[in-house]
Formats: C-alpha cells, structure tokens, sequence
C-alpha cells in the first residue's frame, strides 16, 4: 500500500471513530435543566395518548458504547487497521497461515511419515494413507477430475488403464502430480492443407479407431497425416507417451470423439494443462495422493481394511 492511500484509510478509520464518539457525545449529554426526567418529547403521538418522549440513553447503555470505542482503538492499535502501519502485536494473516500449516504439517508427518520416499504402489496397501489420500484429492483434483475421478471433457479419466503421458506406472503417476504437464498439440489446418486437409484427415483420424467415416476422405487423409501427425501420433496412431500424444485406436477420446471435436482439435490445436502440485502439496502429500489415483486402476492390488 501507497503512502498516500495509507494516510487515506487511517484518516477515513479515525474519522469514523471520532464521529462516533462526537454522535454519543452530543445524544447522551443532558441539556440545560432538563434532567434525566425531562418531559421533552418527539412530536410523535398514537391513538391520540401514546406519546413518544426524548429521553437521554441509560447510564450503562452508554457506557458500553464507549467502552466498545476504546476496545477498537486498542484493537486498531494490537493489530493491523490503520493503513500500512503493521500494529504492536506483529500479526498477519501470511504468519497465521504458516503457523497453521506448520501445525498441520507436523501433525501429517507424525502420522504419514512412515511413507515418506516410499512408492506410492506401496503406500496404496495401507488403507488409511488411500483414505487420506482421497481427501486431498476431494481438495485438489475433483474440480477438474471429479468427485468420482472419471473426469470430463478436457479432463481424463483417473480410473481406467488409458493414460496419456506414460503407462500409469508409480514412478510416472507421481511426476505428473509433483511437476504436472504441459499438452502441445499444435493449430494444423495450415500445414495439412486448410479446410479440406482438416476434413480428410479428420476422417481418417475417425477410421483409426473403428468410427464409420467415408472412405474416399479417410484415404487422402491418410496421405496428410503421414505427413504431419505421425510424427507425433506415430505411422499407425498408438501416440506417443513419452510426448503426451495420445492413443488414436483405442477409443479413449478426451475431447470428444464426434467429427466436429476432432476436427476442432485439427484446426485449432490443443493446450491442456495439469498443474505441478508439490508447491501446493509437498512431496508426502502428493504420494498420498499418487497412492489414491494408483488405487483407482488397481483395485484388484490394494490390500484389504485389515492389512498393513
């Protein structure tokens, strides 16, 4: 914050202090001779003998008034509220934050820590590292995987055995939630030859994976995507995990598998991207999570309630 919009605030804060204190002031006092029983009254009369009077407030009622102005000074004071001036007791909302992620670290640690470094298979026998897990999950990732982990459009599905970057190994599953990815499929309507370029190999794209498409267009599409996407893609469309170039045979489409989508994704290009979540998780958090996403494809290998 400025100078100058410090000042503001401080000046805008005591302002509003001082004319409470003058409005309290000004209503409470007694005028004149009047007294505490003054018989003055508001002008307000109902059913013609209800007559509203203009008494000063009770003492004690006052009094609370003004104690609750000193308490905010002394509060103003303690604590951050003037501007930039950072108040006698030091706090911030940063410091809190870090002292209570400090508290809860050390309390994951003191019972997780036992996982620390361990594959993340291996943490996926202990049920109660996948339950946790399951709840940073929840957090972190159903907003884009679900609730159920089986995504969306634009998000995979967590708990098949399709995996666009690697295999779905341990090791692979836990770089992708430490580091994230990056997907780089590149606008391609040029480089094919425009609108019809896209439509041929659009068709052919659709015949690699078992989807009718006219086959005069799957053929000369063919030819381009020999040309442009099999570098990516490979010559017979298994993709490439290394590159995040996925299966085109195998059914599994993240982004639809109508011709409109595909050809969309021709056109246009695509640019998903997972972010890295060690920042936000650290790395025994992130292999709690890897233990919960591995379990999600292999139900078959995690060990009952009862083991350890």
């Amino acid at each position: 914050m400025t100078t100058g919009w410090s000042l503001f605030v401080i000046f805008l804060v005591v302002l509003n202090i001082a004319g409470c204190a003058w409005l309290l002031w000004w209503t409470s006092k007694v005028r004149g001779n009047e007294g505490r029983n003054t018989s003055e009254t508001t002008g307000h009369v109902w059913d013609g003998d209800i007559t509203e009077y203009n008494k000063p407030l009770p003492k004690w009622w006052i009094n609370l008034f003004w104690i609750t102005i000193v308490f905010s000074i002394g509060y103003l004071l303690w604590y951050p509220g003037l501007g930039s001036f950072a108040g006698y007791a030091g706090w911030t909302s940063a410091g809190e934050h870090d002292a209570a992620k400090a508290e809860a670290d050390a309390r994951i640690a003191e019972a997780f820590g036992r996982f620390e470094g361990m594959p993340i298979d291996e943490i996926a026998r202990h049920p109660d590292a996948v339950s946790f897990g399951a709840r940073l999950f929840a957090n972190h990732c159903a907003l884009c995987h679900g609730s159920d982990a089986r995504g969306a459009r634009g998000f995979p599905n967590l708990t098949d055995d399709s995996w666009q970057w690697g295999t779905g190994t341990p090791d692979e599953i836990l770089q992708t939630i430490l580091h994230g990815r990056q997907a780089a499929m590149p606008p391609l309507a040029a480089a094919i030859g425009g609108d019809v370029g896209v439509t041929e190999v659009t068709a052919y794209v659709q015949s690699l994976s078992g989807i009718k498409a006219d086959p005069a267009l799957a053929a000369a599409g063919k030819a381009r995507y020999a040309g442009v996407c099999a570098a990516c893609h490979g010559p017979d469309g298994k993709g490439n995990p290394v590159l995040g170039a996925p299966d085109l045979t195998d059914g599994v489409w993240l982004y639809g598998s109508d011709f409109a989508s595909i050809s969309e994704g021709i056109r246009n290009g695509r640019a998903g991207m997972m972010p890295a979540h060690e920042p936000i998780l650290g790395e025994l958090r992130s292999r709690l999570v890897g233990a919960y996403v591995w379990s999600l494809s292999h139900d078959g290998q995690v060990v009952s309630s009862g083991a350890q």
